[in-house]
Formats: C-alpha cells, sequence, structure tokens
C-alpha cells in the first residue's frame, strides 16, 4: 500500500514538473522577442520616420514619402511578407515613439550615439554622413573649423534633439542656437535672415544647396565629423536586432 502511494505521489510531482517546463518554456518563448512577434501578429511594420530629411527621406506634395530610407523599410517588410506603415512626425518625437511602442523600429537619418544606445539598439551603420554648415553668407562660405563661427554674434540653427544641437552646444557654445522641428523651418530662417548658418548633416546641406538655386546657399566640402547613421530598434528584442 505503502509503494503505491509513493509510486502515486511521485507520479503527481514529475506530471507538474513537466506541466511547470512547459509553462517556464512557452513564456521564455514568448516573450524572448515580443516586438518580432507584434509586427508578425499585426502583419505590419510600423517605421517612424521624419519624412523630410532629404535624400534619406522625404515627403511628396501627394503625402507619399520616398528616400533611401523609406525603400529599405519597403525590402524589410517585403522579407517579412507583410505590410508596410510608414509613420511620419517630428525628429525628436522619434525616439519617445519607438519606446512607447507606437512604431517598430525608426529609420530617419539617427546617428549611433552612446547616449542613443542607453534607451535603444542600432544595427548599421547602412550610411555615413559628417556635420557640415549650410550659410548664404560670403563671409562663413570658406570656414575651416568650427571655431571659426565660434562667436556670439553668430546665430545657428539645427534640429531638435538631433547630434547637430549637441555638436553646436559643445563645439560651437558661444554661437547662438536656436532650433526647429524640421529642416524646412531651419533653411526658411536662412533665407528669412533669421540665422546665419545652418548646422546638419552633410546630405542635407548639399541637397539643399540644390533645392534652392535662387537663394545662393553654400556648403563644406569635407564634413567636419564622422556619423555613422543607423536603424533604430527598441532594447528588449534580440531576435528583431539579429532579423535586421
Amino acid at each position: 500500500m505503502r509503494k503505491l502511494k509513493l509510486l502515486i505521489v511521485l507520479a503527481l510531482v514529475f506530471t507538474l514538473a513537466v506541466a511547470c517546463a512547459q509553462t517556464t518554456g512557452t513564456t521564455a518563448t514568448s516573450s524572448i522577442s515580443p516586438v518580432l512577434d507584434r509586427i508578425q501578429q499585426r502583419g505590419e511594420l510600423v517605421v517612424g520616420t521624419a519624412g523630410s530629411m532629404p535624400p534619406l527621406n522625404m515627403t511628396t506634395k501627394d503625402g507619399r514619402v520616398i528616400g533611401i530610407e523609406p525603400d529599405l523599410a519597403r525590402y524589410m517588410a517585403s522579407s517579412m511578407g507583410i505590410k508596410l506603415r510608414i509613420e511620419t512626425m517630428h525628429f525628436h518625437e522619434l525616439l519617445p515613439a519607438l519606446e512607447a511602442g507606437k512604431v517598430d523600429m525608426v529609420l530617419s537619418g539617427m546617428t549611433i550615439t552612446g547616449r542613443r544606445n542607453l534607451k535603444a539598439a542600432f544595427v548599421g551603420p547602412y550610411f555615413i554622413s559628417g556635420k557640415s554648415v549650410l550659410t548664404k553668407l560670403k563671409t562663413l562660405a570658406g570656414i575651416r573649423s568650427p571655431s571659426d563661427i565660434n562667436s556670439p554674434n553668430t546665430r545657428l540653427v539645427a534640429l531638435k534633439d538631433s547630434t547637430s544641437q549637441l555638436f553646436v552646444e559643445n563645439v560651437i557654445p558661444k554661437a547662438k542656437l536656436l532650433t526647429t522641428d524640421n529642416y524646412d523651418e531651419a533653411v526658411g530662417m536662412l533665407i528669412n535672415g533669421q540665422a546665419h548658418a545652418l548646422i546638419a548633416d552633410y546630405p542635407i546641406c548639399a541637397v539643399s544647396v540644390f533645392r534652392y538655386p535662387d537663394q545662393q546657399f553654400t556648403t563644406l566640402v569635407e564634413p567636419f565629423t564622422y556619423e555613422p547613421i543607423g536603424i533604430v530598434l527598441p532594447a528588449n528584442d534580440p531576435l528583431l536586432m539579429n532579423w535586421a
């Protein structure tokens, strides 16, 4: 009788152990890639971008978002066999949207930095850029160093919460810094004389020279810095990071 009771108890313990192991395994599997699971269940990849940073991303008059990064996003969605939805917002809103789960990843000319890497993961770089200067003033056109414009009399404009803003604050601290939500506003400040120069990634400056031929803009031949641009992903999904 005692042997029968012992066998029953052992059988129950074994059954419970197997059930717990299966439950634990299921939980671990479902939580190891929460964002990738969400993307697949939704059948849609949601990518955040500014939509105003040519040539990487820009918005046409009919509302289509085009450029190198939207093309990359479409390729990624296609390789997953799902749809793509691009959400445009101000540059400084992108990382908060990623942290809040409003977008699955960010493709918007975002430089890989240690500070950003504390909150998000990066894959790349897929593009290399650098800080440059866009101006219509002949006195600033030939600058060779940031120190040449490090003066209280110089008004510089940069994109809010960008590495360009940090560059001005850390390297050109004496200049008066103005920030905008997008590059169209920043270029408008140059045209209206509200700012002397725009500090931005070289592609933005180079494209602006061609977009506004009547303004006689000029930019640097060689950027001041090295800027590796990467795909920004949530920090809690290693499988999505590996996939990207």
